[in-house]
């Protein structure tokens, strides 16, 4: 349930970040007429993405035995990379996102293309979206329920902390928000990471190396279920779902999980190093 809410927070939270510039811009130039076009977009982009959503769920339930895996550890590598490319590129871009958005809405106006304006708010929105389904698709394998449960808390939190920011009630330090943010997405990331490399593991496809580098999985208990530090178990599973945790990893299992996190953990270290330094900040108006 963490690991859905924290996707679904801040993927909700930067579509409607962006939305949110979007309007505000059009407010400022006094064409409030031009909502019409916006909402235009937002609607589409949540029946594109309820439509990806949809194609997820039949894709993977055509899938069993070796297919299941490979669909499996393909979702997860995936999803990881996209992940990480959000990260990167909101690590480096956050600080021009304002103003590009404003050029692309001036040049839609002045060339009388108000489906430009659409557009715009699709792309933020359907962005986003298919992330989300992406992500929460990978979750959803080994939890549904919970995995619902923290997408409709996440989205509800967004809804109202939205509405109390662009009420001006209270403004978030959102340079401060995606930096902490990011760390806690990496180390989801590097789980999805493991997660596929297990998988193909299981498919033959990438070698274990070595198999059980350790084994810390309590054993079942008598009636059958998971002792709540198994990896299946109530924390473990949680943990699984967070982080990767495995009780019994393979050597390249371990190789992949700790190379995620060195490789973009010091680039995104560094990244919000210099950001701190030069004051750069996500765009706050």
């Amino acid at each position: 349930m963490l690991a859905s809410f924290l996707i679904t927070f801040r993927e909700a939270l930067e579509a409607a970040l962006i939305i949110g510039i979007i309007a505000a811009y059009v407010a400022k130039l006094g064409r409030k007429d031009l909502n019409r076009y916006i909402n235009m977009g937002i609607i589409s982009a949540l029946i594109a993405s309820l439509a990806v959503a949809l194609v997820f769920k039949a894709v993977y339930g055509e899938f069993e035995g070796t297919a299941e895996q490979l669909f499996e550890g393909a979702a997860a590598l995936t999803a990881a990379i996209v992940l990480t490319y959000m990260i990167l590129w909101m690590a480096t871009n956050s600080k021009r996102i304002k103003g590009e958005l404003q050029e692309k809405i001036d040049l839609s106006l002045s060339k009388g293309q108000m489906v430009g304006i659409t557009a715009l708010s699709f792309v933020a929105v359907f962005r986003e979206g298919v992330e989300t389904v992406l992500f929460l698709g990978t979750l959803a394998i080994q939890s549904p329920i919970d995995t619902l449960a923290g997408f409709i808390i996440g989205l509800a939190v967004v809804i109202a902390l939205s509405y109390i920011m662009f009420k001006g009630i209270y403004r978030l330090d959102l340079g401060q928000f995606f930096r902490y943010t990011s760390i806690l997405l990496i180390l989801f990331s590097a789980g999805l990471v493991a997660m596929g490399v297990h998988e193909f593991n299981e498919a033959g496809i990438i070698p274990s190396v070595k198999e059980n580098v350790w084994d810390v999985n309590p054993p079942q208990n008598p009636d059958g279920s998971y002792p709540a530090l198994h990896e299946n178990g109530l924390i473990g599973g949680s943990l699984k779902a967070l982080v990767g945790y495995n009780g019994n990893p393979s050597l390249s299992e371990v190789i992949a999980y700790l190379g995620y996190w060195i490789i973009i953990g010091m680039f995104i270290f560094r990244t919000y190093k210099i950001g701190v330094k030069d004051g750069s900040r996500y765009p706050q108006d």
